[in-house]
């Protein structure tokens, strides 16, 4: 038996084994997924920075 993990952008089961889109269930996922990390949607917490540490130093 196949090895079932659950996509993590629409929560159907999907075959971890033999799928080039994994961890997602089909190429449609990975892209949505894509595109919400591309359009900013998805975000990783942190500090904010300072204006000044934008440009590089020299």
């Amino acid at each position: 038996m196949p090895k079932m993990v659950k996509c993590p952008h629409c929560g159907r089961d999907g075959e971890w084994t033999d799928n080039p889109f994994r961890p997602f269930c089909s190429e449609r996922c990975r892209m949505t997924d894509l595109g919400g990390w591309l359009s900013e949607e998805y975000r990783i917490a942190g500090d904010e920075r300072p204006s000044g540490e934008d440009q590089e130093e020299e």
